[in-house]
């Protein structure tokens, strides 16, 4: 199977040249080095989801069209029914559902998001532009936001700025299962 990066860099390419934007001119309304638009758009990496939704807002497009190469269509409402979330290959150690992805014009994007145990040695940060909700469904998680580190179980939420550099991990030697919403 192909890795998802690799199939929405060509859209994100193909957007662009329908825009008729040069890669500075989508690196400048991004807020990004224009490095990392060839970079993303090369197919060589991950893309982070905070980039993607930046594009997407950017050039007036809908998220699920960069993941997925399909329209949203729903304006009204959107029902997924449990375990049918649009699977987003954003990371290899994560399991990704994007749970609107139906909704067109959608101002957030919620994931249910799946972590698995891993020891420290194995923790990678992220950061992206916009604030993050996250509420733990299932488990107990781990987060890193800078040099802070919070230990949340069922039922416990954090909101944070989700430019700080953060990462995640399962505890206890079990997937933790949380709802995640990104703006």
């Amino acid at each position: 199977m192909q890795e998802a990066y690799k199939e929405i860099a060509p859209r994100l390419i193909g957007l662009r040249d329908a825009l008729n934007l040069s890669v500075e001119d989508l690196a400048r309304m991004v807020g990004v080095e224009p490095s990392e638009v060839e970079r993303y758009e090369s197919g060589s990496q991950e893309i982070p989801v905070g980039y993607l939704m930046k594009v997407a807002q950017a050039c007036d497009t809908d998220l699920t069209v960069l993941i997925s190469g399909a329209e949203s269509h729903l304006k009204t409402y959107s029902v997924v029914k449990k375990g049918h979330g649009l699977s987003v290959e954003r990371r290899k150690d994560y399991d990704y559902r994007h749970l609107a992805f139906k909704f067109t014009g959608r101002k957030m994007e919620p994931f249910l998001i799946t972590v698995p145990p891993k020891e420290e040695s194995q923790l990678s940060f992220n950061s992206h532009p916009g604030q993050e909700f996250i509420h733990v469904l299932e488990g107990r998680l781990e987060i890193r936001i800078g040099d802070k580190i919070e230990i949340l179980t069922s039922g416990d939420s954090l909101y944070f700025a989700s430019r700080t550099p953060h990462s995640l991990r399962g505890l206890d030697g079990a997937s933790a299962v949380f709802l995640d919403v990104i703006i």
